[in-house]
């Protein structure tokens, strides 16, 4: 039995890998945004996500794991991601549980490894033709609250729901 795709869905995805493909060489990466308000996959426009969430494409690609911000808008979202991805691209490496800053985002995070990345990073699983099983890696930048406390603090004061913990959440919850 093979799966069928409806054409409408069909062209969507050649058009979406043709815009991928695009970024990524123009850039050396793409950031995907999910919720906020925006869908342009045909039949996917659901309700206003309450956990807006972010991720690149193209950094598996040159040997380093994909990068997700989660809680944050569009705009802070996408300076994030890019401000990250362009010190890898740069020659940088983004560490698990390491505390940094990167130019172009004025706040410091910690990479955190998630643990269900198969289960977020579709269009990058997608693109590089991985099943969720064998799914591109994630490090969450995990941002700290107004009193700069990290979520990793028992005293985080910031919204847990809006910025889960690795692996407690993913991009169907």
């Amino acid at each position: 039995m093979t799966d069928h795709i409806a054409p409408d869905l069909a062209a969507f995805f050649d058009q979406e890998d043709a815009r991928l493909a695009d970024q990524i060489r123009r850039f050396g990466f793409s950031v995907q945004m999910i919720g906020g308000g925006r869908c342009s996959a045909p039949g996917c426009c659901a309700p206003l996500s309450t956990r807006p969430f972010a991720y690149t494409v193209g950094l598996f690609g040159i040997g380093h794991p994909e990068l997700v911000v989660v809680g944050l808008d569009i705009s802070e979202s996408s300076r994030a991601l890019n401000a990250v991805g362009r010190t890898v691209l740069d020659g940088g490496r983004i560490m698990p549980d390491v505390e940094m800053t990167a130019s172009g985002w004025s706040r410091r995070f910690v990479a955190e490894a998630v643990p269900n990345p198969g289960d977020i990073a579709f269009n990058a699983n997608r693109f590089y033709q991985r099943p969720p099983e064998f799914s591109v890696p994630l490090l969450q930048l995990s941002y700290p609250d107004r009193r700069g406390r990290l979520p990793s603090d028992p005293s985080y004061s910031g919204s847990r729901k809006r910025q889960p913990r690795p692996g407690e959440w993913d991009a169907l919850a």
